[in-house]
């Protein structure tokens, strides 16, 4: 129970990745989202038998997908295990310990960047009204909370800005819907058209 707040916002931030991955490639794979997490919670359960951290989904893996504009798995496995391999030499490790952070910064700035476009090309997509405050406050809100250094302490455990930001968009959203005043557009009923005699 104690670490439902961690969960929970894992568990939007992979529902949000299956469905970048679904808009990056133009396809509804939205049937594939229970497996994606199946997998991701195998994972965490076999890095823990092993006394390692759990495991999630990495948006950076979308901004890649997103730049190099492929999106095939097999390429991703091949990498994967090529990284593997690499990562047992320590002169891999060395080099890549000697990158600049600065470099390091610009690339994972690029990457995020992608990953915002394709979250708002979704918003583009799903024709979105962001004339209604009720989705103005909803993605304003959760966006700030998200990338703002906010943090919050509760015992040893902190929360940072995706917790964070997961929760305040659940929660404004519902809370917008609660006092929503919009009305419902009014049905006109449709006039057929004058017969010609």
């Amino acid at each position: 129970l104690m670490f439902l707040p961690v969960v929970l916002p894992l568990l939007a931030e992979n529902i949000g990745h299956v469905k970048g991955v679904g808009q990056l490639i133009d396809r509804d794979i939205d049937k594939l989202t229970g497996r994606a997490l199946m997998a991701d919670g195998l994972a965490t359960m076999v890095a823990g038998s092993g006394g390692g951290s759990g495991t999630t989904t990495y948006g950076e893996n979308i901004g890649v997908m997103s730049a190099t504009r492929v999106a095939s798995t097999a390429a991703y496995w091949v990498a994967a295990f090529t990284a593997i391999l690499l990562g047992l030499s320590p002169m891999v490790g060395a080099i890549i310990a000697a990158v600049p952070a600065g470099v390091l910064g610009g690339v994972t700035t690029a990457l995020y960047g992608l990953i915002g476009i394709i979250g708002i090309r979704m918003f583009v997509e799903n024709n979105v009204d962001f004339s209604s405050p009720k989705n103005q406050f909803t993605a304003g809100i959760g966006l700030v909370v998200a990338i703002a250094p906010f943090a919050l302490n509760i015992g040893d455990m902190e929360f940072g800005g995706i917790v964070l930001g997961t929760v305040a968009t659940l929660v404004v959203f519902h809370v917008m819907n609660l006092f929503d005043r919009e009305p419902a557009p009014a049905k006109t009923a449709e006039v057929p058209p004058p017969v010609e005699s």
